[in-house]
């Protein structure tokens, strides 16, 4: 089952090695890993999706717990919670398929951002299923290249907003 984990850190060097290192010394994968700095300057946001059975989670969990970097670690998985995927993709096009393309952008609400002779750039966002059905579409026309930023993620309830606060380990 695939589980987003989302990891509240200090703003320090190296923070990002000693996490991908946790996951890759104790044989876990990373499918998607995004991190971006919040409103407060010393706190980084990691956004994680992995999979796994319950307890593989719960032994990644408090792994991460116990990295004094680490200020919160929160798996989304079966809360409430908004997630939303960045994609770029370059698509071949023709005067005779240059509109089709556009028009199924359109329904997607994506945006083209580039467009030159033979190929189209559009942005997407949205959830992942929504960009994996758009990259199906496209693929008829001949996909050149493609980027992702992988899934960001923050919970609904407002009554899961993080309190800063340390965890127990």
């Amino acid at each position: 089952m695939k589980h987003t984990i989302s990891v509240l850190v200090q703003n320090r060097f190296g923070v990002l090695a000693r996490i991908a290192g946790l996951f890759s010394g104790r044989g876990f994968n990373i499918d998607s890993l995004n991190v971006n700095p919040t409103h407060d300057e010393s706190l980084s946001r990691m956004t994680i999706v992995t999979h796994g059975d319950d307890a593989v989670i719960e032994q990644v969990e408090k792994q991460l717990k116990r990295l004094v970097e680490v200020v919160k670690v929160t798996d989304l998985t079966g809360s409430g919670f908004v997630s939303r995927e960045l994609m770029l993709i370059k698509v071949r096009t023709t005067g005779g398929n240059r509109n089709d393309v556009i028009q199924i952008a359109s329904i997607f609400k994506a945006n083209v951002v580039n467009v030159e002779h033979e190929s189209l750039v559009i942005e997407v966002t949205g959830p992942d299923e929504k960009l994996d059905a758009f990259v199906e579409l496209m693929g008829a026309f001949g996909i050149i290249e493609l980027a992702r930023t992988g899934r960001v993620a923050l919970v609904r309830s407002s009554e899961a907003t993080e309190s800063l606060e340390p965890q127990d380990a």
